[in-house]
């Protein structure tokens, strides 16, 4: 049997939660940390496995409902994750916050500016905002060059908003001294880049079917979740189920790791899809 098969236990939460008539799903279009995976000339064991779920692309999810689709972050990876999952239509982008692995591929939205004819929305922080506009200086400066990527910038905090009809509830995390931000969309939660999490907003995930979390590598760093930190805020929390994302190449195998992990805990893969 192939080393990258479904667990047992991933695969029985999919069975008893599939349901045709549900109105979301989600994709999980990178799992990996800024560097991604493999890393740029690393021979280890977990850069050149040949089980796809160790090929990790840089931290991002598209979330599809009531014929509208938002992603969440658009890194370095942006274009071809768009290419691999056939996407052809955008309604907005919301961003977690403003390192360059989850804000680099905003330029090329231009495609879908062309295909459905009008500006995407951006929902970011202030703080998000002036780095979108210090990256990409010439989308915001006023020239209307043909062709730049054309957008409509809507400040968001850790209030619920609506983009394009769904309904996001942010809640503010750090990423070391960074305020970051995760959003709970009805029963999914995504967090990724954090190393903190308040119980006032934890509070705002408990009760969710899947969480999905970040766990960087086993030591301790100073702004990510390490992989024991996680399955402590896993335990509290107490999702249904729980995946792992921002996954650097030091955590391991995919399949080794797997084996170490909670019946309701699971690594996140490129790839993966979620109905609600």
């Amino acid at each position: 049997m192939p080393e990258y098969f479904f667990s047992l236990g991933s695969l029985l939460f999919t069975l008893l939660n599939y349901n045709p008539t549900k109105k979301m799903k989600i994709t999980i279009l990178g799992t990996g940390t800024s560097q991604g995976v493999p890393v740029v000339a690393c021979n280890c064991e977990v850069c050149t496995s040949v089980n796809p779920k160790d090929k990790r692309l840089r931290c991002s999810v598209l979330v599809e409902t009531q014929g509208k689709i938002i992603v969440i972050d658009s890194g370095p990876d942006f274009r071809y994750q768009m290419l691999r999952e056939k996407v052809k239509q955008l309604d907005g982008i919301v961003y977690t916050h403003e390192h360059k692995d989850h804000v680099a591929g905003l330029d090329d939205i231009r495609a879908f500016n062309y295909l459905n004819k009008k500006a995407i929305d951006i929902f970011a922080t202030l703080a998000v905002q002036q780095a979108l506009k210090r990256e990409f200086k010439y989308v915001f400066d006023g020239t209307k060059y043909p062709g730049i990527p054309d957008v409509n910038l809507i400040t968001i905090t850790n209030q619920p908003f609506k983009a394009a009809g769904i309904e996001f509830i942010p809640f503010e995390v750090m990423h070391h001294k960074l305020p970051v931000l995760g959003f709970r969309i009805g029963d999914f939660v995504y967090l990724t880049d954090a190393n903190y999490i308040s119980d006032q907003e934890r509070n705002k995930i408990r009760g969710a079917k899947v969480l999905v979390i970040n766990a960087l590598r086993r030591e301790e760093h100073i702004s990510h979740f390490t992989l024991a930190q996680a399955l402590e805020v896993i335990d509290d929390l107490k999702p249904e189920m729980a995946y792992l994302t921002h996954i650097s190449h030091q955590l391991g195998l995919h399949v080794e790791v797997e084996k170490e992990l909670p019946s309701n805990v699971r690594l996140a893969y490129d790839g993966q899809q979620f109905n609600f």
